[in-house]
């Protein structure tokens, strides 16, 4: 059975390589996330040649995500490389960096405008909110805290405020710069880290204009402060990620799965792409098979409806990244076949204001409810196997387009293949025979099974469907 949900990987150490990327797109990687915060842009420029090479030796489309470290606030480096902190005990968050490592008695912070963010009784969440520290007294270059929940605290982790409020910029200025490094290796999409407003994404889709790219933009939902605004976050952006690490610290752990569940639900609703993320496959780090939880915790995922599911440090310093994205794959697949479980019924479009959005939900509709074997899209932009995406069926949807980015943008709309074919190259009157001639081993299309065909009349003007066909197999 052909898998819906989208699969992500991140790369890293344990997972770059020729010889492993060849693996894991065999077993199910549909994009890779190349994660700015770690190695320098020489290596990832040759870690994503290594990708397209090794997708074109496989014909297949690999997508790329560039995703941009954003004002994620660490802590300085420990004399011993960790220290562990005792409830109870006074820690001081050093502002002004004084070139020295920090010990039990506290450490430098990355952030000098921290004073200005905090009221004597905040709570600061370290490691992921493994540590918390509440804040008795702020000076101007350090604040004085006592230990809540002590723990195991080593170099670089992240820090943030329960309930959110810091005050740091979006795009930092190695965010800009990183921005054109993802033009310039023409990446598929750009995730942002902690916006906070629309603003912060439509000014990333400015940065990356400016430097000639079309690459789509997604939103990282990390602040407590963009769930007050998440609709217009979703609008501004191409897609949103639920980024359920420093989110969960952010709003409180208990609150995170309804929030989950509504933003992928605006997110549908909005028609945008949407990716969940983190932990979801964590034990595979160390051990090759995956907890209970978290296979259920992927197949709710995939039963809320996401587009995609991401692994990080699985993928990326895993001892089994192979394994772990086969692992991912079966899981979406199982979860699929349950047809009554998935099949949703209905999106905004209640009035269609283009008729290519009235083709792609008539196909989807006839889809669900004839023998089809396929839908096959003819597209100049995507935006209709987007639009057919948004309803679930257990039909494939296949995407095809002549441009290498169209058929990239497409990995990662749900239940949709790109598949590369030049329709310039043959009269209209026998396009649809050739196409299907085409596309018969790949369907495996016998006698009387029907196909449906969208297309528009207007050959490279994009938003142009206007024409369903149902081609029955003679």
């Amino acid at each position: 059975m052909f898998r819906r949900t989208k699969i992500i990987a991140t790369l890293g150490p344990a997972s770059n390589s020729a010889k492993n990327l060849k693996a894991m797109i065999n077993a199910g990687v549909d994009l890779f996330r190349i994660n700015m915060s770690h190695a320098n842009v020489e290596e990832h420029t040759q870690t994503i040649t290594r990708i397209r090479q090794t997708a074109t030796t496989l014909k297949r489309h690999v997508g790329i995500l560039v995703d941009l470290q954003g004002p994620k606030i660490r802590i300085g480096s420990f004399i011993n490389t960790k220290v562990t902190l005792q409830a109870g005990a006074p820690f001081k968050l050093q502002l002004v960096d004084n070139n020295t490592f920090g010990d039990l008695t506290g450490v430098f912070v990355e952030y000098a405008a921290l004073s200005k963010d905090l009221i004597k009784g905040d709570i600061l969440l370290l490691d992921d909110g493994r540590l918390e520290l509440k804040v008795l007294e702020i000076y101007q270059n350090e604040i004085h805290t006592i230990v809540q929940v002590g723990g195991e605290l080593s170099d670089k982790k992240g820090i943030n405020k329960q309930g959110g409020g810091l005050s740091a910029a979006t795009l930092t200025a190695k965010d800009k710069e990183h921005i054109k490094f993802a033009a310039a290796i023409d990446a598929d999409y750009v995730a942002v880290s902690f916006p906070k407003s629309a603003n912060d994404m439509l000014e990333a889709k400015q940065l990356l204009q400016m430097a000639n790219s079309n690459a789509g933009v997604i939103a990282k939902i990390e602040r407590a402060e963009a769930i007050n605004c998440i609709e217009a976050i979703i609008s501004a952006s191409d897609a949103v990620m639920v980024a359920r690490g420093d989110l969960g610290v952010e709003i409180g752990f208990v609150e995170l799965p309804a929030i989950q569940k509504r933003i992928i639900r605006l997110a549908r609703a909005q028609n945008k792409p949407v990716i969940t993320a983190t932990q979801m496959m964590e034990s595979m780090i160390y051990n090759p098979i995956p907890t209970r939880a978290e296979v259920s915790d992927v197949a709710n995922a995939v039963l809320d409806g996401t587009d995609a599911v991401m692994l990080s440090a699985e993928t990326a310093t895993g001892e089994y990244p192979i394994a772990t994205v086969s692992s991912m794959h079966n899981i979406c697949v199982a979860v699929e076949s349950q047809k009554e479980l998935t099949v949703s019924s209905v999106l905004k479009f209640d009035n269609f204001s283009h008729i290519d959005e009235a083709i792609a939900m008539a196909g989807m509709y006839i889809a669900n409810r004839l023998q089809v074997k396929a839908i096959v899209a003819l597209t100049e932009s995507g935006a209709t196997t987007l639009m057919m995406s948004r309803l679930s069926a257990d039909i494939p949807i296949y995407g095809i387009s002549n441009q290498d980015k169209v058929l990239a943008k497409m990995t990662l709309y749900k239940g949709v293949f790109p598949i590369k074919f030049d329709i310039t190259k043959f009269a209209r009157n026998e396009l649809k025979d050739i196409l299907i001639n085409e596309l018969k081993a790949i369907l495996k299309l016998q006698l009387d099974d029907k196909v449906i065909v969208t297309r528009g009349d207007d050959f490279g003007l994009k938003g142009s469907s206007n024409t369903l066909k149902i081609v029955e197999i003679k």
